[in-house]
């Protein structure tokens, strides 16, 4: 496949995803409100649905992988939310029977990401 319309593709799912994300959180907020982050909790589980829904298409034959990965996985499921890939990973290794590996690695993301998070924000309240 020609790189510029793989690149398309991935450009075109994640318009759809980032604008999916937005409207996604506003009607959480309208509905429920800001005092839990029902809109971040809402495209994390939505996403990963739809990530597990297209791999296991995908590796029944079901679905093609052009356009299917570059324009749903990794572009519109990449700007909704990168916790889709995150689960997907840690279903693999789970599959595996790599359940250590799969603690770990949930494990590291979260406590590493939030670690980054807290350390990013407040080095830039200092400055």
């Amino acid at each position: 496949m020609n790189q510029f319309i793989f690149l398309g593709l991935i450009a075109l799912g994640g318009a759809f995803g980032a604008c999916s994300r937005y409207l996604i959180s506003e009607l959480c907020v309208s509905l429920f409100g800001r005092g839990f982050p029902y809109g971040t909790l809402v495209v994390n589980v939505v996403g990963s649905m739809i990530m597990g829904l297209m791999m296991s298409a995908l590796n029944q034959g079901m679905i093609g992988a052009v356009p299917a990965r570059p324009l749903i996985g990794l572009g519109f499921l990449g700007a909704l939310t990168t916790f889709s890939t995150f689960s997907m990973d840690n279903v693999i290794l789970m599959q595996q029977g790599d359940f250590i590996k799969a603690g770990l690695n949930i494990l590291l993301n979260v406590t590493l990401s939030i670690t980054a998070c807290f350390i990013g924000y407040q080095l830039m309240m200092k400055s």
